[in-house]
């Protein structure tokens, strides 16, 4: 079987939104740590929108924040407004901030229990990252276990070190370094960046199903974000328990409502319901210590398999 899987590096447009959202949520969970939030970020060119909605006693200054990351040169245009009554009601009681699926996946082919394409490309990201501080991009593709195909584009990089570089990091078939040429316009200056876009990638992969919500600039109520966070953690969990091969998690959530609607676990082909875990926005917060998370960590390489609480 074929897979391949990518990655960016943490000057890539959209990640650099997505460590504003989370930057910005930091803050505001630190002025005030019952703070509601759902952050959206688009940059590029010189201009930084944010957007979204915010219940908190803490008062920050936003584009103080945002130039802190992206420096004096940019405008910050910024349209926070109060999360809706009619979402806070049912969130004031305990209930989830939205509805929506959430999926979790482990498994035991890898130390960090990630898919194996998946972990190739971003170990390649990281350690070309390390050494070329830059926008970038990496992409693995495996056959039966084997590397056929890696490619690498970074910006501000010679084609023939950067070979050099990844052929000491990575034994392929085939290398495609920066395929289109050298280039030196990258981050916001070449594109337009959005926070939420890179869903596969903060995930597990293309290979793994996902539930479809975005992560950054959303507090635990947001089941979106802590609701995959516990779907990971259980699949990490059930994987030890059993000695399996691999665990597939799946959790749903009403709008309004504590508890999720659906919760079940496929370990190695075999479905079973998953007990013994307060899967309430509140449980997930106290169990994963989401109001001890500093989330501008996760905004970059990923949200699974780098020793957060849920693993």
């Amino acid at each position: 079987m074929i897979k391949t899987a990518e990655f960016v590096s943490p000057k890539h447009p959209d990640k650099i939104c997505d460590f504003i959202a989370d930057s910005i949520l930091d803050e505001y969970l630190k002025k005030d740590n019952k703070s509601r939030c759902a952050i959206e970020v688009m940059g590029g060119h010189n201009l930084i929108t944010i957007n979204g909605e915010v219940t908190s006693a803490g008062k920050i200054d936003v584009e103080k924040i945002v130039k802190q990351i992206v420096g004096n040169d940019y405008k910050v245009i910024s349209n926070i407004v109060k999360q809706s009554q009619e979402i806070a009601r049912g969130v004031d009681t305990g209930g989830a901030g939205d509805q929506g699926i959430m999926k979790g996946y482990a498994t035991s082919k890898t130390k960090s229990k990630l898919p194996l394409e998946y972990e190739l490309a971003r170990n390649l990201c990281m350690k070309i990252y390390k050494k070329y501080p830059f926008d970038g991009k990496t992409q693995v593709t495996i056959q039966d276990g084997k590397v056929k195909t890696v490619v690498t584009s970074f910006q501000n990089t010679k084609n023939n070190k950067l070979l050099s570089f990844v052929k000491k990091i990575i034994k392929a078939e085939e290398y495609l370094v920066n395929p289109a040429g050298e280039w030196t316009q990258g981050g916001f200056d070449a594109d337009t960046g959005l926070s939420g876009r890179k869903l596969v990638i903060d995930n597990y992969g293309p290979e793994i199903p996902i539930g479809g919500g975005s992560f950054s600039g959303k507090d635990y109520t947001k089941v979106d974000r802590s609701g995959a966070y516990m779907a990971r953690r259980i699949a990490v969990d059930l994987l030890k328990k059993h000695n399996a091969k691999e665990v597939f998690t799946k959790l749903a959530y009403s709008i309004g409502k504590s508890e999720p609607v659906m919760a079940v676990a496929i370990i190695d082909g075999k479905e079973e319901k998953v007990k013994g875990y307060d899967l309430s926005p509140l449980g997930i917060k106290k169990f994963l210590k989401l109001d001890k998370t500093d989330f501008r960590k996760t905004s970059s390489w990923g949200h699974f398999g780098r020793g957060f609480s849920w693993k």
